[in-house]
């Protein structure tokens, strides 16, 4: 049996490298992507906690907040 990439045409395997090429930066791309989204989520999360903290911190200090 002849070696497989003696049976693909030059053309094909600089398309199939390219394909592979573009796929990898895809999916890198994908999952820089979801981590960025995950670190904004979770900011999101420790600003919501914080509002609260300085909420019920001024509560306790007798100080209304600012009306929404």
């Amino acid at each position: 049996m002849a070696d497989l990439k003696q049976e693909i045409k030059p053309d094909e395997q600089q398309n199939f490298a390219i394909q592979t090429l573009l796929q990898q930066a895809q999916d890198k791309f994908q999952t820089m992507s979801d981590q960025i989204i995950t670190r904004i989520d979770e900011m999101g999360t420790r600003v919501d906690d914080l509002e609260k903290n300085i909420s019920d911190l001024m509560t306790q200090a007798g100080v209304e907040g600012p009306d929404k």
